[in-house]
This record gives C-alpha cells, sequence and structure tokens, in this order.
C-alpha cells in the first residue's frame, strides 16, 4: 500500500490530474445526490441516451479545441482565436452545401469538399497564427487577437450576417450520427485523443513540446527546431478548432457566424488550466480532458437543476479558482508535506 501511494505521488503527471479528478467525481456525486435520473440510461434505435452522454457528446468540440489548445500553452503561447476558427469552419461548409439545398437535391452534393475545404481554411487559420508567433516574433496573445476579431469577421461576411440552415444527411451524421452506440463526435473526439497521445507520448515530439515551453533559449541551443514545433502545434490547434465547427454546424444543420464557437478560447483555455497543464512546459492532455468534463458537467448540472443559466460563467470562475488554487505551488507543498508525514507516520 505504502509502495502504491509512493509511485502514485512520485508520478508528476497522475499527481497533477488528481484534484481535477477529485473535482469532476464530487459534481457527479453531487448528481447523483440531488439529480434524479441523472445516471439513467437508456438504449434507443441503436444508440445510448442519458444525461453521463449528452455531456460527453455537448463537450466533444470544447475537448477537441482543448487538444490543440494544450500543446499551444504547453509552449508558452495561447490560441484566442480557435472560436473565430469554429465559426469560420461552419460557415464555409453551410456556404458550400446552401446552393444545392435551395435547388433541391443537397444530398447529390459529394462530403468531400464539405469537410476538405472548411478544414484547409482552419489549416490556413492556423498558420496564419503560427507565422505570426514563430516567425514574426509577436506575443501569442496579441497574434492570435487579431484572428479572433477578423476571423468572426470573415465568418459573417462568408454568411452575409444571416444563420444560413440546410439540410444534407451525410454531413448531418457527423454532429449527430451514431457509431457503435455512441455519438459519432464522442468518438472522433475519442480517436484524436489517443492520436494525440500517441504522437506525444511516443515520440520525442512531447518532450520538444515541452523542452521549448520550459527553456526556449536552451532547447534551441540543443537543435530543437522551436520555430517549426511552435508553427505546427498552432497548425495543430486550427485544425482542431476547424473540426469543431464542423461538428456544431453539422449538429445545428445551420451556420451562425454571430454565436458559433462563442466563449470557446475561454472554455478551452479553462480546461487546460484545470487540467493541470503548466504554462510553458509540461502537459496532460488527459488532464485537460478532465478539465474539459468538468466545464461541460457543471453546465450540464445547472440546466438540469433549473438555474438560470446566466450563472453558468460565474460557476466556472468559482470551479477554475479552486482547482487552480489546489494546484498552486504552496497547496502543492503542502500536500507533499502531508503525504510525508503520513508516511512517516505508517513507517
Amino acid at each position: 500500500m505504502k509502495a502504491t501511494l509512493k509511485k502514485f505521488f512520485s508520478n508528476e503527471e497522475t499527481s497533477r490530474i488528481l484534484w481535477p479528478v477529485i473535482a469532476l467525481l464530487a459534481i457527479l456525486l453531487s448528481n447523483i445526490l440531488l439529480t434524479t435520473g441523472f445516471f439513467h440510461f437508456e438504449i434507443k434505435d441503436g444508440r445510448l441516451f442519458g444525461s453521463l452522454i449528452d455531456i460527453l457528446n455537448r463537450g466533444a468540440p470544447v475537448m477537441l479545441v482543448t487538444i490543440g489548445m494544450t500543446l499551444v500553452y504547453a509552449t508558452g503561447g495561447v490560441d484566442l482565436s480557435v472560436g473565430a476558427v469554429m465559426a469560420i469552419s461552419g460557415a464555409i461548409s453551410a456556404y458550400i452545401i446552401y446552393p444545392a439545398y435551395e435547388a433541391g437535391h443537397p444530398n447529390d452534393l459529394s462530403l468531400v469538399p464539405i469537410m476538405a475545404i472548411p478544414l484547409a481554411a482552419a489549416l490556413l487559420a492556423g498558420l496564419w497564427n503560427g507565422l505570426l508567433v514563430a516567425y514574426a516574433g509577436m506575443q501569442p496573445i496579441v497574434a492570435t487577437l487579431i484572428l479572433m476579431v477578423a476571423g468572426r469577421g470573415i465568418a459573417q461576411l462568408i454568411t452575409e450576417g444571416k444563420v444560413i440552415v440546410y439540410e444534407h444527411a451525410a454531413f448531418q451524421y457527423l454532429g449527430s450520427g451514431a457509431f457503435l452506440g455512441l455519438p459519432v463526435p464522442v468518438v472522433i473526439t475519442a480517436v484524436l485523443v489517443a492520436l494525440t497521445l500517441f504522437v506525444t507520448r511516443k515520440t520525442a515530439l512531447g518532450m520538444f513540446i515541452e523542452a521549448i515551453g520550459a527553456n526556449p533559449i536552451a532547447s534551441r541551443f540543443t537543435g530543437i527546431r522551436a520555430q517549426s514545433i511552435k508553427l505546427m502545434v498552432y497548425v495543430f490547434s486550427g485544425f482542431c478548432a476547424g473540426l469543431a465547427g464542423l461538428i456544431v454546424c453539422s449538429d445545428i444543420k445551420g451556420a451562425d457566424a454571430n454565436n458559433a464557437g462563442l466563449f470557446s478560447e475561454l472554455d478551452a483555455l479553462a480546461a487546460v488550466i484545470i487540467g493541470g497543464t503548466i504554462w510553458g512546459g509540461r502537459f496532460t492532455i488527459i488532464g485537460s480532458m478532465v478539465g474539459a468534463l468538468i466545464i461541460q458537467t457543471l453546465t450540464t448540472t445547472i440546466l438540469m437543476r433549473g438555474i438560470a443559466p446566466e450563472l453558468t460563467l460565474i460557476f466556472k470562475a468559482i470551479v477554475i479558482l479552486g482547482v487552480a488554487l489546489i494546484q498552486s505551488p504552496a497547496i502543492r507543498k503542502s500536500t507533499q508535506n502531508f503525504y510525508a508525514r503520513f508516511r512517516g507516520q505508517a513507517q
């Protein structure tokens, strides 16, 4: 038992996500006690339904954006443009579908351009951010703020300031379909998380990202191509945001440039911080996913309890503050001291 505890607390990544996991479990436990039917599951037409499934489904776009934000944050940067990129991606897909929908034959339109063109635009948006940060030397918060503002305007220009509605069976499957009983957005998110974990933990890339964030000067002298890697993580962040935008657009069967992805950058950043990723250094994809689930679980809980939706941001702020304080160096040191005393008494 003592050896197990020692191994657990000595694992830095595991100890960083301990408190976020406890916070998530506490929220879920409160729902067991206070929210009737919160843990109820049922199968309809071969698909799982329930509050927990809904949390995963509705949280999928934020989780996708959070994956990219985690890597950007680990390099010492931030991407405030992800919400705008989501809006651009959704606007382009709707713009492509709408003429065929208006003509009465939307399903004759191939799915390839509907997805490929918006994702290409998202990659270009990430490339723009990466060039400004990595090669122009611009501060990440300033560089991405430019696209955060301009990108929302670009999306509004594409939709002409209107909400574009449409129908396209194949594309709608992306946001509202099911695969092996689970919502497609959940499956897509799980696959991307698995791929990201493999690339960042089974190759040297993850170590390079952490080295760049922890000490960019030293990493450059060791031969790490810091500029290329920074460019790559911003491009990847743009891709994640573009994919999230397609899922949102597909789910609502329309493009709303004014509201699509609104505050997503704040939710993603909050999820990264809650999950235990250190700005400019160590990162944990799993911790960030736990952080995203905390945010979505809070939102779902508030709606199910009949609390005014306007209070959601306040509850989020309280949780972020609480988890951030718990993960502060002073609290972490106190926790380590407590474990040391516990171990001494046990011996």
